[in-house]
């Protein structure tokens, strides 16, 4: 049974990392979408206010779901080094790793609230 659990905690982690790859492509490439849009339309405003709108709404829920998938991954990670512990094999998993993640999900979201400034701000500011 411990086996089934390890194994399902494993895919879980999988799945969450497959899903916060895609989010954050799928940021980045709408937010280099606004900028070149957004670049393009400089003087149409309700064009540009549309693509405004919709690099907010789409780095807002990724910023959420990317807060989301580090808090699931913190549980998950728990999980497993309690697992471990209850094995007696938890001195091979470093703990450190638990805090490199959270410094992954952070710059994640440094990148994608970044670009989506970028995104906005740049068009506004070109001559």
């Amino acid at each position: 049974m411990v086996e089934k659990v390890h194994d399902h905690i494993i895919e879980e982690l999988k799945t969450n990392n497959r899903t916060d790859i895609i989010f954050v492509i799928a940021a980045l490439i709408m937010n280099f979408i606004g900028l070149i849009a957004n670049s393009s339309a400089r003087d149409n405003l309700i064009v540009m206010f549309v693509f405004i709108a919709l690099i907010i709404v789409i780095n807002v829920v990724v910023e959420i779901a990317l807060l989301k998938s580090m808090q699931t991954r913190q549980k998950l990670l728990t999980g497993l080094l309690n697992m471990y512990a209850d094995k007696g094999v938890d001195q091979y998993y470093d703990k450190s790793i638990l805090s490199a993640y959270t410094t992954r999900y952070k710059l994640f979201m440094f990148v994608v609230l970044f670009t989506g400034l970028v995104a906005i701000l740049v068009p506004f500011l070109v001559n």
